[in-house]
């Protein structure tokens, strides 16, 4: 469906309002019901038998104590999830992280599970299984990976070309490159360059809520799940691919979800919950531990980055050039090549080259984090940005300014930008009274930049008009951020009636078309367009109606402040309608009254943010305090304003937590030392100040009300403002992420 983009002209009611969110009371009381909270009558309990190596065979499994055991129900294998993925390599990556088959690839990999009438027989059962494993070497750093003596994950893996041992099995599968120019050309005009090395360790998404399902399958054939996710319509196809399930026989429902950021985008345990229920004949409910969630659901990548940019004496940059090793875990995806597309995305470059390697490790299979793969990127490139203007005098903020993108420039990954953001943050970054406070002892302070492509896709939408004027609107996209209320904000605000006569629900798999999952920052900008959609598809019925009720043609009627008003002087009798009015007689005029929508929304618009950060480093001790940090960013419209505030400050705690504390320690066995949030130290609120924002509206102009996705740019700058920070107030340049006391130390110490 096309829109008139006319989001500049119009004065707008709801939209740019902040009204009171309305699972607010639910979440805050307890009332809320996520994952866990679900039960069904008969249910078992699932737990799952991990492996304690980095990387074996498995020889043998034997199950049969287990299955003799009394109140237990079901015990499951790889042979109980057989192959049906019919050459799906990515299908088969989650099929074989679900239940290892052949061998055990990382420390926390599935072998076998277990349903039982209680938690106390299932842990029981889990002792009395049997796995005779053959331990292989096993390698957990992306470097190391690429040796050409390292252990090979995947014999059947060779990527010509780029492998240490050309034409032999490897740990690189895969190799990806964006950019234009010269690059060569652009180095030899340059009066500097600076070329580094930086890494960036593995993190975790940090959700409060574990994975939780509950799994039921029927004697007819049919199923249910209920879970929490992020795309309910993308879990049922998988789940019902890997079990060889009719789709339409199997319904998910989304419950409340506790934190998602990327990581409930992928299929953990759901299919292995599935499989208990179809073997035992009841329900199943399956619960992550803490300790299973950091061992054996997606992490981000860790990441190996070199960054070689040159520029002429008056700050213009000739060349950029970089090489991205991501790993993904132990099987192949793309996360090196996202990191390549975004690594330079907010400069405009003449000559410009990234090269990606994606890399297997013996590490949980990686998953998406809030701009999956761009933080690292931006840490190396920021980082270099921010040394090379140092190299050549001129301020950190002048020389991005001078080389910023801009409308018509084209993408170092390949498209040309429309109208984009990244200057006007960059000029409110300088003009910030941030940027020119002062400074104490042992304090610096640094900025970064941010880019993030953002994502429209398949939605579906109903909107319905009860008979007293009220409005239902369900979706099919599950609100990580917010958008019930934004979405019943802009139903509103197209209907010309209150916010709070609209209530915007998530649809289960059964009860509407398919939506695509909530990633990409989709949520709020594709159901958007589906819900205004889907309004004025209602304002048509409801002139339809209007018609009716005065017996004039529908062509006489028009749609105004929340009213159909009958147009021309022979109808000057005749009193505006109402939604109450017409859904009132909508019996007597033709039934319901609803609106439907179903379209792929295109047009994202691309997003870019400027971050500013003060911190103060110990110069004893290497313990840093983030003293003042700003955000910086343009959302296009700001439909609910205190929600896009949330946003911003939500990615930063979270990109401050990456770059001081965050990462996944691995001993010398392979196995993850710190899997619980008393070793994984995320930020809490006496970590960090007040989180400052700063909105700008660029309008996108391919969405009626300008409106661009904004969860995701707001985490990828933090790491290099923080890194910048912290170099600037030790005075030497930081190049490993986190930036934890003893790499402090380490650095000032080899300063000496």
């Amino acid at each position: 469906m096309s829109f008139d983009a006319s989001y500049n002209e119009k004065e707008l009611n709801a939209v740019g309002t902040r009204p009171v969110r309305p699972d607010g009371v639910d979440k805050v009381t307890g009332r809320a019901r996520y994952g866990a909270d679900y039960n069904m009558p008969g249910q078992l309990v699932a737990r799952v038998l991990r492996s304690p190596h980095a990387h074996a065979r498995i020889l043998r499994i034997d199950t049969s104590q287990a299955e003799a055991l009394k109140g237990v129900k079901a015990v499951v294998t790889a042979a109980d999830l057989p192959d049906l993925t019919d050459g799906d390599a990515s299908l088969f990556a989650i099929l074989d992280n679900c239940m290892a088959r052949t061998k055990a690839l990382y420390d926390g990999h599935a072998v076998a599970a277990v349903a039982a009438i209680d938690v106390h027989v299932a842990r029981k059962a889990l002792k009395l299984i049997e796995v005779d494993y053959e331990v292989l070497p096993h390698v957990v750093d992306v470097d190391l990976a690429m040796a050409p003596d390292a252990p090979v994950l995947d014999e059947t893996i060779i990527t010509k070309g780029v492998t240490p041992a050309p034409d032999a099995p490897s740990n690189v599968f895969a190799h990806s490159e964006f950019g234009h120019g010269d690059v060569a050309a652009g180095f030899a005009k340059a009066d500097e360059i600076v070329e580094r090395t930086f890494k960036t360790e593995q993190t975790h998404q940090g959700y409060i809520e574990p994975h939780a399902c509950v799994a039921s399958c029927n004697s007819d054939g049919s199923a249910e799940m209920w879970v929490c996710t992020q795309g309910p319509f993308v879990y049922r196809q998988v789940c019902a691919d890997l079990l060889g399930l009719e789709v339409s026989k199997l319904k998910v429902t989304s419950s409340e979800i506790g934190g998602g950021f990327g990581g409930k985008t992928h299929v953990w345990a759901e299919p292995v919950a599935l499989a208990l229920s179809r073997k035992a004949g009841r329900p199943v409910k399956l619960v992550m531990s803490r300790n299973e969630v950091f061992r054996a659901s997606g992490p981000t990548s860790a990441t190996s980055i070199d960054v070689k940019i040159g520029a002429t004496k008056d700050g213009t940059i000739t060349a950029a050039e970089a090489t991205l090793r991501y790993t993904s875990g132990p099987y192949p995806d793309t996360w090196a090549e996202t990191g390549a597309m975004t690594a330079f995305a907010c400069y405009d470059l003449e000559n410009v080259k990234t090269v990606g390697i994606e890399v297997l490790v013996n590490r949980p299979k990686v998953a998406a984090y809030r701009a999956p793969s761009a933080p690292m990127a931006a840490f190396a490139v920021e980082s270099a940005i921010d040394s090379l203007a140092h190299k050549i005098g001129i301020d950190a903020v002048d020389f991005r300014i001078k080389n910023a993108a801009r409308e018509g420039t084209r993408s170092s990954y390949g498209p040309v930008y429309g109208p984009i953001g990244i200057g006007p943050t960059l000029e409110a970054a300088k003009a910030h009274a941030h940027m020119s406070a002062p400074l104490g002892k042992n304090q610096g302070r640094g900025m970064a930049c941010g880019f993030w492509f953002n994502f429209g896709g398949q939605t579906c939408t109903d909107l319905n008009i009860s008979a007293d004027g009220t409005v239902t609107l369900s979706v099919g996209t599950v609100d990580v951020g917010g958008s019930r209320a934004s979405l019943s904000m802009i139903a509103a605000e197209e209907l010309g009636i209150a916010y709070e006569d609209v209530k915007a629900g998530v649809a289960d798999t059964a009860s509407l078309g398919y939506n695509d999952m909530t990633d990409g920052s989709r949520g709020t900008f594709s159901s958007s367009m589906a819900t205004i959609s889907a309004a004025r598809n209602a304002i048509a019925v409801m002139k339809q109606r209007a018609a009716l009720m005065w017996d004039i043609p529908v062509e006489d009627i028009e749609w105004k402040d929340g009213q159909a008003h009958a147009v021309g002087a022979s109808h000057d009798n005749l009193a505006p309608l109402s939604v109450k009015d017409i859904a009132a007689k909508a019996g007597n005029t033709g039934g319901p009254i609803a609106g439907h929508s179903e379209l792929v929304a295109d047009g994202a618009g691309v997003s870019f943010g400027t971050h500013i950060c003060d911190v103060e480093v110990d110069p004893e001790t290497g313990a840093t305090r983030v003293i003042r940090y700003t955000v910086i960013q343009d959302a296009g419209k700001a439909v609910h304003p205190a929600y896009v505030e949330g946003q911003y400050q939500g990615g930063a705690a979270q990109g401050i937590g990456w770059a001081l504390n965050e990462e996944y320690i691995y001993g010398e066995d392979g196995r993850l030392q710190n899997a619980g949030f008393l070793d994984y130290r995320i930020p809490v609120c006496s970590d960090l100040p007040m989180i400052d924002t700063q909105i700008l509206e660029i309008p996108n102009p391919n969405h009626p009300y300008g409106v661009r996705g904004v969860g995701e740019t707001s985490i990828v700058p933090p790491l290099a403002a923080v890194a910048n920070a912290v170099s600037d107030a030790v005075g030497v340049r930081m190049t490993h992420v986190p930036i934890s006391p003893p790499r402090i130390l380490a650095a000032l110490k080899a300063q000496r």
